[in-house]
């Protein structure tokens, strides 16, 4: 199978769906599908080049990427060369740009929505959402409408979608979805980490690792870590990730009026080894979003045995609530307060067994060859609904 993967951006830095894609290819390829993305980065980006992925990048368009000629230029010259194709997101170029050239050449599609119809967005961004649901109405929400399906993750984030645009007839399936595993060298992981973090000194370490945006509780995290603070003063905090909204300097600010200076750490974006020894290293991984679809981030904590400490607005927190693997509260300071404070009250034993329960919870709900397996299967399907 040849499938063609419409996403606005390869950059990592974007987070979830590119990760998405990312795993995907790796678990396809071996078996003998091909793997490719469209993309409007531009041509010369150096993200491009280095992702694993073959990229066709016809970027960056025009009005900050709302309107993008070439990507759907080339959509209709090479289309036709392949099988399937997978949108990745909505409200992007990538994501209605491609909607009538598919449709003219008869490429059957699906459509990840990575989050993307949460009601939380409509209430955090009231102005905005006026105009998203004129936008739904007229332009997105054809595109779902017309897909083979519409993929949700995990059933919460199915019914969660619902409540925020009108369901337009779309076909909803629920996939499962994968992350990596971790890779198998902790030596060369946990010491890639501390070199990128050597002020860390040898302490403990409480870990967030995400972007830096307000829907992440960032800012939670750091009041609920200054109430359990003297109580563990042995304990450090890492907030590691890419500020991409400039929020990073309050974040700072608020951990100095809260008396954590030297404590709270902004070591940027970790890749490779070092994001992996982060982990590894971290005594429980904490991410309080206000909304957060699936969290591979989660789950990357789990394959590394790391206990998880997370809110209910974590869309797959019942998962992870049923494996023990981690604590769930409300994304609030309170809410964030009693997952620290809860944690940190157990004893060394009971610490150790959460970790081992989340790797087990990793295991059975997160692992990527079932999450491949489950693609094909949605991908032929489609294929087969196109033909009909």
């Amino acid at each position: 199978m040849k499938i063609l993967n419409l996403i606005p951006s390869v950059d990592p830095r974007h987070g979830g769906p590119v990760e998405a894609l990312r795993i995907a290819a790796e678990e396809l390829g071996p078996a003998g599908h091909v793997v490719e993305a469209l993309s409007h980065d531009h041509p010369g980006a150096e993200h491009v080049a280095r992702f694993p992925v073959k990229t066709h990048a016809n970027g960056p368009g025009m009005l900050r990427g709302r309107l993008v000629p070439e990507f759907a230029r080339w959509l209709k010259a090479h289309g036709r060369e392949y099988d399937v194709a997978v949108v990745h997101g909505l409200w992007t170029f990538a994501a209605y740009g491609g909607h009538g050239t598919l449709r003219e050449i008869g490429l059957p599609y699906v459509v990840f929505s990575h989050g993307m119809m949460d009601p939380w967005f409509n209430k955090a961004f009231p102005v905005k959402n006026l105009a998203k649901q004129a936008f739904w109405m007229t332009i997105q929400g054809p595109v779902l409408r017309d897909a083979a399906f519409v993929l949700f993750t995990c059933e919460e984030e199915r019914r969660l979608a619902r409540l925020a645009f009108r369901h337009n007839g779309y076909r909803e399936r629920v996939v499962a979805f994968g992350s990596a595993d971790a890779p198998d060298r902790p030596a060369a992981q946990h010491a890639a980490f501390r070199a990128a973090l050597p002020q860390l000194d040898g302490r403990r370490f409480l870990l967030f690792l995400s972007r830096i945006h307000p829907k992440k509780g960032c800012d939670l995290l750091i009041e609920a870590f200054a109430s359990v603070a003297s109580s563990a003063p042995d304990l450090d905090l890492v907030i590691a990730g890419p500020d991409q909204v400039g929020w990073q300097a309050k974040l700072q600010a608020l951990a100095a009026e809260r008396g954590l200076t030297g404590r709270v750490h902004f070591p940027g974006m970790l890749a490779g080894d070092a994001k992996w020894g982060a982990f590894r290293g971290a005594e429980a991984f904490v991410l309080p979003s206000h909304q957060e679809n699936f969290g591979i981030v989660v789950a990357e904590a789990m394959a590394c045995g790391t206990p998880v400490l997370i809110s209910d607005k974590v869309n797959i927190w019942r998962e992870i609530e049923a494996s023990g693997g981690g604590l769930v509260e409300d994304d609030t300071v309170a809410g964030t307060r009693a997952l620290l404070a809860t944690f940190l009250a157990l004893t060394p034993d009971a610490r150790r067994a959460m970790g081992a329960k989340a790797r087990l919870g990793y295991e059975r709900h997160f692992g990527t060859v079932a999450a491949a397996r489950d693609l094909i299967d949605t991908l032929n399907d489609a294929i087969a609904a196109g033909a009909r």
